[in-house]
């Protein structure tokens, strides 16, 4: 019997970066992702996790880091997070790319995906499973990131890959 590739979740969808059994070993419990979108700053911390998911955390913060705002909890599954980068395969293409930003530079999974008028480019960090360091949005020809991380901490000490 062939074995199936975990990193492919259904017949039409290409690989998707990580599995959920990686994301799990990439963001134990006090993983704090800082992200900066159109909204401002933000803390995405996993709180308390089990074998089937994780409790989250979403808190806006300043420009300092201070926190301004209530903090919005949420659990997800580990197989719904990793649904988060299942992409169709037609409209999708992967690279492996080294990307330079606010953590250095870092080997990473390019995944361009068209959707409709608009082309999303998702970068994954290799050793940091979980949600992109990166992501950017082009239609009519205007491109805006709409996510970048800025800093991450409480991370295991070795890499997984």
């Amino acid at each position: 019997m062939a074995e199936t590739d975990p990193h492919i979740l259904a017949p039409g969808l290409a690989p998707t970066p990580f599995t959920a059994a990686e994301i799990r070993v990439g963001c134990p419990v006090g993983r704090v992702s800082i992200v900066r979108t159109a909204d401002g700053l933000g803390s995405i911390r996993f709180a308390s996790d089990d074998p089937e998911g994780a409790w989250i955390e979403d808190t806006p913060l300043d420009e300092s880091g201070a926190a301004i705002g209530p903090v919005e909890r949420g659990r997800s599954t580990w197989l719904e997070l990793q649904e988060h980068a299942a992409f169709p395969v037609e409209s999708t293409a992967i690279e492996r790319v080294e990307l330079a930003g606010p953590l250095g530079t870092l080997a990473c999974l390019r995944y361009t995906v068209q959707r409709g008028e608009a082309v999303l480019v998702f970068w994954f960090a290799v050793d940091l499973p979980g949600m992109p360091i990166r992501v950017e949005r082009t239609q009519g020809g205007e491109t805006t990131v709409t996510l970048q991380v800025v800093a991450v901490s409480g991370l295991p000490s070795a890499p997984r890959r």
